[in-house]
């Protein structure tokens, strides 16, 4: 995408391409950081595992458990406006419950299954946090057949590395991957040629069949750098000056549940 040249991503995609899996990654802690997987097992219907279990109310969000609605990001702590976040280090020990921290100076180790595990993370988003709080932080977690994802429909997301590529190109500098913060992320397509595959259906050795049901808008956590937390870049204004929308990435339902692994082919049906 060199010398101002678009990707013509309504023609890049093949009929029937194969793409490879690169990486998998879940978010235990809406806005907190990734933890990469080998393998997982999908279900029917359901959210990709261990995703989006967590999320930090910034100020009193409406949030039911009892009867859980989707809420807008901007009612919890996230990239988009706290990059702070970003310099955190978690990880996530699914049997245990427990959240470790690290960074800033702070490492915590809080059960999120227990009260004072919620209020000593809670704690640390205070201390860390001061400016951006409009409210007293509350750990909130998913009941069963609901996660805190951006989207409504966000089962699972998915990162074409082409178009993270391309976005490099348009930037002039380097963009990591996990900006998008993506669960899975692929080869094997052209540039932005992912948001064609929306209606098709990606097909797993194992039988997992995930239907694309929709492109990914980016907004601007997309312009904080994983890494140092910096917001370096524009990514949304660049996408939309030069290819006229703002979307990177797909998300997809899963119709038939199956294992998944690092380098498994995905063949597109439909």
């Amino acid at each position: 995408m060199r010398d101002g040249a678009v990707p013509r991503h309504d023609r890049a995609m093949s009929a029937h391409p194969t793409l490879s899996l690169t990486s998998l990654y879940r978010y235990p802690v809406k806005g907190l950081s990734p933890e990469p997987l080998s393998r997982v097992e999908l279900e029917t219907s359901g959210y990709f595992p261990g995703d989006r279990l967590y999320a930090i109310e910034n100020g009193p969000s409406g949030f039911d458990a009892v009867a859980p609605r989707h809420q807008p990001k901007t009612k919890y702590l996230m990239l988009m406006r706290d990059e702070a976040l970003a310099r955190l280090r978690t990880r996530y020990d699914e049997a245990a419950a427990t959240l470790t921290v690290e960074g800033e100076g702070e490492r915590l180790e809080a059960r999120l299954d227990t009260a004072d595990g919620r209020a000593a993370l809670e704690d640390l988003m205070r201390r860390l946090l001061p400016q951006a709080l409009r409210g007293a932080p509350r750990v909130l977690t998913a009941p069963a057949q609901y996660r805190f994802t951006d989207s409504r429909i966000g089962f699972v997301s998915l990162i074409n590395l082409a178009s993270v590529r391309a976005i490099a190109d348009f930037v002039g500098a380097p963009v990591d991957p996990l900006r998008f913060r993506g669960n899975l992320l692929v080869e094997g397509l052209g540039p932005f040629s992912e948001l064609d595959l929306v209606g098709r259906v990606l097909e797993a050795p194992s039988g997992l069949r995930l239907k694309v049901t929709q492109r990914t808008q980016r907004c601007a956590a997309t312009n904080v750098d994983p890494d140092t937390g910096l917001r370096d870049l524009d990514i949304p204004w660049t996408l939309d000056a030069r290819l006229g929308h703002r979307d990177c990435g797909v998300y997809a339902e899963v119709i038939a549940g199956g294992g998944l692994a690092v380098g498994d082919l995905f063949r597109v049906v439909g």
